[in-house]
């Protein structure tokens, strides 16, 4: 595995900087932007590799996406290889229709320390709800950027990040009270603790997600990236494109239901996906927001 390969991937060209909250703000920034989340592997008949081998060749070579399983591990090999201090730490994706956390760890997330100081940093979640930048593992602060307002809290050990959301304005009607659209301006999104965690430590929940008639996964086709304003999210035939503060803080979101023989088109301009297996476009009845 090629570190320069990795950074020609996400278009990353000051790869000798130094080992600071910039270059790791940058790192991460170029990586939402450049590689998609996304589970199309496992709706084309392939499994969603675990093994740091594979996840390069999958992401760096073939220039595909993937999930938090496989973005972050792969973001961790990169942060460990510059040089920085990181850190695997495991998560529990906060469920609002059940209005609790999942009882299972199903989420990869990273903890980087530099000059005594450590940041959570996380280029696997996605849609509105995804960091632009590392949050200072820093209990009850408001942390302002492009997506949100963000805050970590802790309490007797759990940490939880939650987000504070602007308003939003949905030009086509249709879509105002629409499932996949995010309507809480409060969102929860996951918790976490401390304990260092190895990528074994996953792979129960990796099979899960992958084959359980229950998991969101095996119901939803699913890719978004970030753009430089916004973000992307195609779920099934459903194109959807948030555009972040596009004036007096408020988001646009708008949507577009796609033909299936323009999916193929949209994967390979906005998100820089061409598949070497079709898949069939699935939207069950458990959804991704944005």
């Amino acid at each position: 595995m090629d570190i320069e390969s990795y950074f020609e991937r996400i278009g990353y060209k000051n790869s000798g900087k130094k080992l600071d909250l910039e270059t790791l703000t940058e790192i991460l920034q170029h990586q939402i932007r450049a590689i998609p989340y996304e589970n199309l592997h496992m709706h084309c008949g392939e499994s969603m590799d675990m093994a740091l081998e594979a996840i390069f060749d999958q992401i760096v070579n073939r220039k595909r996406g993937g999930w938090c399983f496989q973005l972050n591990q792969l973001l961790c090999w990169v942060l460990t290889t510059m040089g920085f201090e990181t850190t695997m730490l495991g998560g529990y994706v906060y469920i609002p229709p059940a209005k609790k956390y999942g009882s299972d760890m199903t989420h990869l997330l990273l903890r980087v320390s530099i000059n005594g100081k450590d940041y959570i940093v996380d280029a696997g979640f996605g849609s509105s709800y995804q960091i632009w930048e590392p949050l200072e593992l820093i209990s009850g602060k408001d942390q302002p950027q492009v997506p949100s307002v963000f805050q970590l809290t802790e309490e007797k050990g759990i940490w939880y990040l939650d987000q504070i959301r602007r308003e939003q304005y949905v030009p086509d009607q249709e879509f105002m009270n629409s499932e996949i659209l995010e309507k809480n301006k409060y969102r929860k999104v996951f918790s976490f603790t401390l304990e260092p965690r190895k990528i074994e430590d996953f792979k129960s929940a990796s099979m899960y997600l992958q084959t359980s008639p229950t998991s969101l996964f095996v119901n939803t086709t699913y890719c978004t990236v970030q753009t430089a304003d916004g973000t992307y999210c195609l779920m099934g035939f459903l194109l959807a494109h948030r555009k972040f503060s596009y004036k007096d803080n408020v988001d646009l979101v708008e949507f577009k239901t796609l033909k299936e023989e323009e999916i193929e088109e949209v994967l390979k301009t906005i998100f820089g996906i061409s598949l070497e297996i079709k898949y069939v476009p699935k939207h069950g009845d458990k959804f991704f927001t944005i």
